[in-house]
């Protein structure tokens, strides 16, 4: 009976337990569900207002820049080669990389000793020639004083047998005299003849000597060039460049000795896209001669000239686009071919365009602009010209729009903003100010100070801005609104 009386209790006492865990239960879960449904008092939500700078759209006449990257490269330029083979005996001192030297200046001398032996056969050889030549001169005269008088000769002869022949038919001469008259007259034709073909023999040797001293005459000429070619000169003032000689080397037959440059005659290369040049155009398809500014940037110290666009190539060149236009530069100090130039051009003037930041331009070819309540708006524009970090805009309802002149991702249409205009940045709004009853700021306080996560000097100083007579309105919405009520 004890066991079962024992047994009874403890199965009640379980009993009970097990019925005042559930009650606890029930009222926790009341309590969170109860929680969960009061409303926490959250402040209403604003919208959001961005600051973004604006510009006023101007439509103006603006002139374009074209700027175009391009080489710099000598108008006049040189290979100085050696026109014949041999020792060099003498280099001017100038004769070195970077020499500048002046018009006409002897540069270097070839060993001359070999062009001087063949120029002396070569006036041996006209000294002869001049001499055949008189000597044929004075045959041809001989030869024709002997033809002359084999003429007179044969007409004598001639004449006298006409006489004999007359005799002979009164019956005065003989036969035999007659025919002696005949024979004579025929022998003194044919040494009239030998006497022509002697003439004609002398005529050609005056025509061979003639050949021959035209030959030896140009013989002489090579040979007087050949000595002036071992003296290499500069045919115009400039710089020297590439020189690789030495004094007693032996140079070959066209080889290269330096390359002279004219540094006063320079011209820069620039390769433009087909655009660009069509727009450099005049109506007949021609290139228009324009002014140009040639810059050469030195590590943050720009070297400017200017020029003259003059011409453009003729071809396009393999494996390459657009137009390749050169630039005629006016004074070239401190430029050298081979220097990276940046090349501007102006280009004819467009008119009723806007000026705009790039950054105020999107991919979709519109710009933000802003309405009378202050929200932005979409305006579609026509890119007529980028400028560096500007671009030239014509849109029709573009003129006299406040532009956005910074997007972001965070702008669109609709957004409404605050304006930040070129007259100045106007200063922020001071925030909202409350006054606390003192039921609520020690509610506040008890809150602050029991939250143990906060950091000691944040709790501190919104701690002291609890004390204060006036409160931001924003900072007691924030904590209220963590407190839930």
């Amino acid at each position: 009976m004890r066991f079962l009386r024992h047994s009874l209790t403890g199965l009640f006492l379980l009993a009970l337990t097990l019925a005042l865990v559930l009650w606890a239960g029930a009222m926790v879960r009341d309590a969170v569900e109860a929680r969960m449904a009061r409303d926490p008092g959250t402040p209403p939500a604003r919208e959001r207002i961005f600051a973004v700078p604006v510009q006023l759209a101007t439509p103006e006449t603006i002139v374009p820049t074209l700027s175009a990257y391009g080489q710099v490269q000598a108008r006049r330029s040189l290979e100085l080669r050696a026109a014949v083979s041999g020792q060099v005996i003498e280099i001017a001192p100038e004769m070195v990389e970077g020499g500048e030297v002046a018009a006409g200046q002897v540069l270097l001398r070839i060993d001359p000793a070999n062009a001087e032996d063949a120029l002396a056969r070569a006036q041996a050889d006209l000294a002869d020639a001049e001499a055949e030549t008189r000597d044929a001169a004075r045959g041809l005269t001989l030869a024709r004083a002997d033809q002359a008088a084999a003429e007179e000769q044969a007409a004598l002869r001639t004449r006298a047998f006409q006489r004999q022949k007359d005799l002979s038919a009164r019956g005065v001469g003989t036969e035999a005299a007659t025919e002696a008259a005949e024979l004579a007259a025929s022998s003194s034709r044919q040494a009239a003849l030998s006497r022509s073909q002697a003439v004609a023999q002398a005529e050609a040797r005056v025509d061979q000597a003639a050949t021959r001293l035209s030959r030896v005459k140009i013989a002489l000429a090579e040979s007087e060039r050949r000595l002036a070619d071992t003296t290499v000169t500069a045919p115009f003032a400039g710089t020297l460049s590439g020189v690789t000689l030495v004094e007693g080397r032996l140079v070959t037959q066209n080889e290269r000795l330096a390359a002279l440059v004219d540094g006063t005659q320079l011209e820069a290369a620039v390769r433009l896209s087909t655009a660009q040049y069509v727009r450099l155009l005049d109506d007949e398809g021609r290139l228009v001669a324009r002014p140009a500014k040639i810059t050469l940037d030195l590590w943050g110290t720009a070297l400017t000239t200017t020029g003259m666009l003059t011409r453009a190539s003729a071809e396009t060149g393999d494996g390459q686009t657009g137009r390749l236009v050169f630039a005629q530069i006016d004074a070239a100090r401190g430029l050298k071919p081979g220097d990276f130039v940046t090349v501007s051009v102006e280009e004819p003037a467009i008119e009723q365009v806007v000026r705009l930041p790039a950054t105020a331009l999107d991919s979709s070819g519109t710009v933000l602009a802003l309405s009378a309540d202050e929200r932005l708006e979409a305006l579609p524009v026509r890119l007529e010209r980028r400028q560096g970090d500007e671009v030239l805009v014509r849109g029709a309802e573009l003129a006299g729009r406040e532009v956005v002149a910074e997007r972001s991702p965070l702008l669109g249409a609709g957004v409404k903003v605050r304006a930040l205009r070129e007259e100045g940045i106007p200063a922020p709004e001071a925030p909202a100010l409350v006054e606390l009853t003192p039921e609520r700021r020690a509610k506040l306080v008890a809150f602050i100070e029991g939250n143990k996560m906060m950091p000691a000097d944040v709790r501190e100083r919104i701690l002291g801005q609890l004390q204060e007579p006036q409160v931001p309105a924003n900072m007691v919405e924030r904590i209220e609104s963590r407190m839930g009520g």
